[in-house]
């Protein structure tokens, strides 16, 4: 039999995700009075738990027991978005002046055509986790969106761009939530998107969505969080702060949910745009 581990994670024979989600969360974290840090379930537990309530969760693996006819392999678990790596609120690299929340680090699976990158349904898991232990004043979020992993050739004529089909969720929300933001997008030490963000802002406009109204884009006025990031350069193509784009515009709503669509939207365009490299989001109130 296998040994059980401290933590729940990818089980043996569990399949290798495409690329790394990450993100950081950040703003005023006030813990709930009545939760014990010591004995309650910390950060990675209670993603880890939502995950799997929700079926996000990509825990298919591999458990080895003995038989009279000696050992065989049986396959556990489902298919999800995502497998899980790490989960905390502290964290090593970062500011204490940032006042970082919570972090989460999972590795996706491959999507198919006509869907984007889970990045929504990943902020929303991120979402409910902390709000088991406090109530978060968002400020800033931060997202690592692995476009490798995306295939624009691979886009069915219905959904060039997948996250179109979802904005249909946003519509009919109350219009004095509508917030100016700004979101900054890092290709490290590829060039790339400096090159795709003209006909990125271009097509936006032409899209039936109004999720996110892009009003310009430019090559400074990054929020200062957009030049640090919490993961190793190996983890995606870093260092940051050598290629970057800030897009001004109105998102539909501040809240984790509308930031992830546009996590997706952005991801989508990028890739159709022929970025090739993960890209650190990083949004802001304007």
């Amino acid at each position: 039999m296998t040994s059980e581990e401290a933590r729940p994670g990818l089980a043996p024979g569990a399949r290798s995700p495409v690329g790394t989600m990450f993100a950081a969360l950040y703003g005023e974290l006030a813990p709930h009075p009545w939760r014990d840090p010591d004995a309650d379930p910390d950060t990675y537990i209670l993603f880890y738990d939502r995950s799997l309530a929700m079926g996000w969760l990509d825990d298919i693996g591999g458990v080895l027991r003995k038989t009279a006819w000696g050992i065989e392999e049986r396959e556990v678990g489902a298919a999800g978005l995502w497998g899980m790596n790490d989960a905390g609120q502290a964290h090593p690299r970062a500011a204490s002046e940032a006042s970082l929340a919570a972090w989460f680090q999972v590795g996706v699976e491959a999507v198919p055509g006509d869907r984007p990158l889970p990045v929504q349904p990943f902020l929303r898991c991120a979402g409910d986790a902390v709000a088991r232990i406090g109530t978060l004043q968002l400020r800033a979020v931060q997202v690592l969106l692995p476009v490798q992993g995306l295939d624009p050739g691979s886009r069915p004529a219905y959904a060039p761009i997948p996250s179109v089909r979802t904005a249909g969720w946003f519509g009919g929300g109350d219009p004095r939530s509508r917030t100016p933001v700004r979101v900054t997008l890092d290709s490290g030490q590829a060039a790339s998107i400096l090159s795709a963000a003209s006909e990125m802002r271009e097509r936006m406009s032409g899209l039936d969505q109004d999720v996110f109204v892009c009003e310009s884009h430019s090559l400074a006025d990054h929020d200062p969080l957009a030049g640090t990031a919490l993961f190793d350069d190996g983890l995606w193509n870093g260092p940051s702060s050598l290629h970057r784009v800030t897009f001004h515009g109105t998102l539909a709503e501040w809240s984790l949910d509308a930031l992830g669509w546009l996590g997706g939207f952005l991801a989508d365009l990028g890739a159709w745009h022929g970025v090739t490299t993960p890209l650190l989001l990083t949004a802001s109130r304007a």
